[in-house]
């Protein structure tokens, strides 16, 4: 599926083929929370990284994360968090250890998305209390990340797009 999305002043305009389209996951981790926005909803559409198209590339910018785990020294993550250095709007993420796929952040996307027929509540271990998680039988529930992948997710659903 084609996607169109830009960063909210526009100055960043971009294309992808998403094999991945649906937005099927809401990320409270830190990460997420911070540089998205809100309860995250960032990393959950899956793409072909030789699809991306971008206009206004002097304007992306890209962030590496700090990881922060209990008992281990903080590190850089080696996932690239790209934004609009004009606006500070999330786009996507590319990381070296899945060079062949880029992850566009589905509140960038100006295309028309799918509803998902469910949607899973991940890094939930991590969400803080005022964030009023939902439930129910649409919702999977995980403390930290899904067992199951991006792809396997849309595969279920029989909703890849190949």
């Amino acid at each position: 599926m084609r996607l169109e999305g830009s960063c909210h002043c526009r100055a960043v305009r971009f294309t992808v083929e998403a094999h991945c389209p649906v937005p099927f996951m809401h990320c409270h981790c830190s990460i997420c929370r911070k540089t998205a926005g809100s309860g995250g909803y960032a990393i959950n559409l899956g793409a072909k990284v030789e699809s991306l198209k971008v206009r206004g590339r002097k304007h992306v910018k890209a962030f590496h994360a700090l990881l922060r785990e209990p008992g281990r020294r903080a590190m850089r993550s080696p996932a690239e968090r790209h934004f609009c250095g004009e606006c500070g709007s999330a786009l996507w993420l590319w990381d070296p250890r899945w060079p062949e796929l880029i992850h566009p952040h589905a509140s960038a996307i100006d295309t028309p998305l799918p509803k998902p027929p469910e949607v899973v509540e991940a890094g939930l271990d991590y969400a803080p209390y005022w964030v009023d998680v939902p439930s129910g039988p649409d919702h999977d529930r995980s403390g930290t990340w899904p067992s199951e992948t991006l792809e396997e997710w849309h595969r279920r659903h029989h909703l890849l797009s190949e």
